[in-house]
């Protein structure tokens, strides 16, 4: 999958490799659910009749956050992650657009041009029906549907998909993640839930206390999980290693930023700076404020002992 980040490197690459068009769709494609995988499916079906690329169109940071970033929904996946997950589908473009005050003033007739027409030569476009965009979010799917009449270029509502009667959906499998109903979440995303981070140096607490803990850098402001977990982890050796995981502030700390610290069962190896994946399997409880360090020593070990037994029964 080619990975073009911005429209003037997409202009560069047309001029390189010549313009054929395209099938492309757009959205923030949060989590690639199994929703999200039926359109790239279908679409990638499009892309072979017509005999051209596969194309996803995404932003980056996401509108919500560049409008209302205190109040933007947290993130199933970052960017990285995204990409990753993109291409293990039959993507054959991500076209990542800066959302930008510039992006945010172009009026709609100039997105519908200089992206779709000039930059991507659409042929094929599958958007929802609620989707709005360009200054003010001016544009709708009707002013789509008038520009493929004119530009000659098809736009069709992309499709709902439906898991065990309920429309999958970003919104549903947050919801899901925040209550804790990692089954659900996982039905929809057609994965466990799970997060990728380097392991980098924390401030040791952890190995004070008799749990040492890998420190993973999850760059992320907000994230739809905070409290306690039980885990699965690969490292970049394809390995599965069970533990226990914290995210939150750390309050019996007095922490400030959200941190995620995996206890990793019968484990002894300096992995500073490796890549490790965690996949969530059940939350254990809130995070909490304890009086002392003692305490909080002592309700690890009672959560070791949780996700210990989870594993024995699972």
């Amino acid at each position: 999958m080619e990975l073009i980040r911005g429209l003037n490197n997409l202009h560069s690459c047309n001029l390189r490799s010549g313009n054929q068009g395209c099938v492309a769709t757009i959205g923030n494609f949060d989590g690639v659910h199994l929703g999200h995988q039926h359109v790239l499916t279908q679409l990638a079906d499009k892309a072979k009749a017509f005999g051209c690329p596969c194309t996803v169109i995404t932003f980056e940071p996401q509108p919500l956050e560049y409008f209302a970033p205190q109040s933007a929904p947290a993130r199933l996946m970052r960017l990285r992650d995204k990409v990753r997950a993109l291409q293990r589908q039959e993507v054959d473009r991500l076209l990542c657009l800066r959302f930008n005050q510039s992006l945010a003033n172009m009026p709609y007739q100039d997105f519908i041009e200089q992206v779709l027409v000039n930059g991507l030569g659409v042929r094929y476009l599958v958007v929802g029906d609620d989707f709005r965009f360009g200054k003010n979010r001016e544009g709708t799917f009707k002013h789509l549907i008038e520009a493929g009449e004119k530009y000659n270029f098809e736009v069709v509502n992309m499709p709902t998909f439906n898991v065990e009667g309920e429309r999958v959906s970003s919104t549903r499998i947050r919801k899901a993640l925040e209550a804790g109903q990692f089954e659900k979440a996982e039905t929809m995303l057609g994965q466990y839930y799970k997060m990728t981070g380097r392991v980098v140096h924390g401030e040791k607490l952890g190995r004070e206390l008799g749990f040492p803990t890998a420190n993973i850098n999850i760059h992320r402001k907000v994230t739809p999980l905070h409290g306690i977990y039980v885990v699965k982890v690969f490292d970049l050796n394809g390995r599965l290693i069970e533990g226990v995981a914290s995210i939150g502030t750390r309050p019996t700390v007095k922490g400030k930023n959200v941190i995620l610290e995996v206890f990793l069962f019968d484990f002894n190896e300096t992995i500073y700076g490796k890549q490790l994946e965690v996949n969530f399997l059940k939350k254990l409880r809130d995070e909490l404020s304890f009086d002392s360090l003692e305490a909080l020593k002592d309700q690890i070990a009672i959560d070791v002992k949780q996700a210990k037994q989870f594993f024995v029964n699972a």
